[in-house]
């Protein structure tokens, strides 16, 4: 009886501390997958942010040559 108890303590032990390490690597995973996804929307909105940036300029160079047409 004591084998068996002694067994069943082994058996859960091991049980532990594998879904310990499951845990575990899940959460990197996560982590790595979240890292990723900020990395990608950071450099998706630094590529708008220059988009819009070079749109206004072009908008602003147009008035200017409009307000010269104008005042001519």
């Amino acid at each position: 009886m004591k084998k068996l108890v002694l067994l069943l303590a082994v058996v859960f032990s091991v049980s532990l501390i594998s879904c310990t390490e499951k845990a575990e690597n899940a959460t990197e995973a996560v982590d790595s997958v979240a890292t990723e996804a900020v990395e990608a929307v950071d450099s998706t909105a630094a590529a708008a942010v220059d988009s819009a940036a070079a749109t206004v300029a072009e908008a602003a160079d147009s008035v200017k040559a409009a307000a010269e047409e104008v005042a001519k």
